[in-house]
């Protein structure tokens, strides 16, 4: 656990000092806002390990953004999103496959992303982002179906066992491309996180010692600038 503080805090640090500390090359200000809306691809590590496939949810909310130089041909900034978004996952066992279970779990989320991008002020960009990311549980609901007491060596503590950690972090980046208009900013992006914290107590005299979101995130953004 404080390894994962580490890394977190590093990546942190490294993302909003980005910005101030490159102040070499053609300096920029702009800011955009916007909104974006996505689709996400859950799944959740478990150790002992859960047997699932992808469970689909959904991402969107609102997108802040600052670009603060130019770097020969590198664009420098970063980036925060408000969104909400739903994690989870779909337990699928193809030897029963009568039985089902689907955990769908609510997050206000946070990434704080640095913003490398390459190409023409007007026209099309290619970009990556990367930075951490937090998360505030909200709530989760789920389905069940099947009859689970009469199979054994299946995984079934977490079924019926609550979020303990409602505060999540990890990392997260994608790339993408944005088309930059006078009409605004259109961005296309591919995004995945990797949870760093446990949303189950992951002590010793716990069951799981491992459960955490890992998400693949396809997302559209729209920005339009405030200040150039």
């Amino acid at each position: 656990m404080k390894l994962k503080t580490i890394i977190g805090t590093a990546l942190l640090a490294g993302t909003c000092a980005l910005p101030a500390s490159a102040q070499i090359g053609e300096q920029r200000h702009n800011l955009s806002v916007g909104i974006n809306d996505g689709i996400n691809l859950n799944s959740v590590s478990f150790s002992p390990r859960v047997r699932q496939s992808n469970l689909m949810g959904i991402n969107g909310g609102l997108t802040a953004r600052y670009i603060s130089e130019k770097y020969f041909s590198m664009i420098c900034g970063a980036q925060i999103e408000l969104n909400f978004s739903q994690h989870g996952w779909d337990e699928f066992y193809q030897d029963y496959p009568e039985l089902q279970y689907t955990r769908k779990m609510n997050y206000i989320e946070i990434p704080f992303l640095a913003h490398l991008a390459f190409g023409k002020d007007r026209g099309l960009q290619f970009f990556v982002h990367a930075g951490p990311q937090i998360g505030f549980f909200l709530g989760d609901s789920y389905t069940i179906s099947g009859d689970w007491d009469n199979y054994t060596g299946i995984t079934v503590e977490q079924h019926d066992k609550a979020v303990d950690n409602k505060f999540d972090y990890g990392i997260t980046g994608g790339a993408g491309v944005e088309l930059r208009t006078k009409a605004g900013n259109f961005l296309v992006e591919g995004r995945y996180y990797y949870a760093l914290s446990d949303f189950y107590s992951s002590t010793k005299k716990d069951y799981f010692s491992r459960s955490a979101h890992g998400v693949i995130t396809a997302k559209i953004t729209y920005l339009f600038d405030l200040r150039k």
